[in-house]
């Protein structure tokens, strides 16, 4: 499977409404601590968005909500994998990208046949907490080596001058996150993004 190597990641539709029309097209939703009404609402608007402009939406940890709404794709960090039912996941055709951290959680990963591994922070990154210090670029190429041809996605502190080493190292795929949502001029950045990775 072969996905687009920019792939930012919002946390409202009201983000991807705004940014997608600018030519991405691959994008994850990651909504936490609201309610299920709010959460199915902008899961809609997204999907609706994105299809109309050819993105494909990723859907991040809501994957019952992601089988009603008919979404195709959903992302589980390792707290997610322990709660989910993979095997309705499957059944309902979604592909499915796994979160990893150290070697452990890459096995577990492996186990699931992902359609993608997301490994980080590859730097340091400020949008939440974590156990894990900065991976750094080297460790992309141990996991290259680990996962054979499953694509490869970077994430955590990734900035556009950070990509090119990214990408070096063996990652198929860059996320980015903070990088655009705190910047003073999203569409901007998005464009540099886009102009890096086409």
């Amino acid at each position: 499977m072969t996905l687009d190597r920019f792939y930012p990641i919002f946390d409202s539709a009201d983000w991807i409404e705004r940014l997608v029309p600018l030519g991405i097209k691959l994008v994850q939703l990651r909504m936490k601590d609201r309610d299920s009404t709010d959460i199915r609402q902008h899961i809609q608007r997204s999907q609706s968005l994105c299809d109309a402009h050819g993105c494909e939406l990723i859907i991040n940890d809501h994957w019952q909500t992601a089988i009603e709404q008919g979404c195709r794709f959903v992302h589980l960090g390792q707290g997610d994998l322990d709660q989910a039912d993979l095997g309705a996941i499957r059944a309902a055709g979604l592909r499915l990208g796994i979160s990893t951290h150290d070697k452990s959680e890459l096995a577990r990963a492996l186990d699931v046949v992902p359609d993608y591994v997301a490994l980080g922070p590859i730097y340091p990154t400020i949008l939440k907490q974590m156990k894990w210090h900065a991976q750094g670029v080297d460790r992309l190429k141990t996991w290259r080596q680990q996962i054979g041809d499953i694509p490869l996605v970077a994430i955590g502190g990734m900035t556009v001058e950070r990509a090119k080493s990214a990408f070096a190292a063996g990652a198929d795929v860059v996320a980015a996150v903070t990088d655009i949502t705190l910047d003073d001029n999203p569409e901007a950045k998005v464009r540099a993004w886009l102009a890096a990775t086409r």
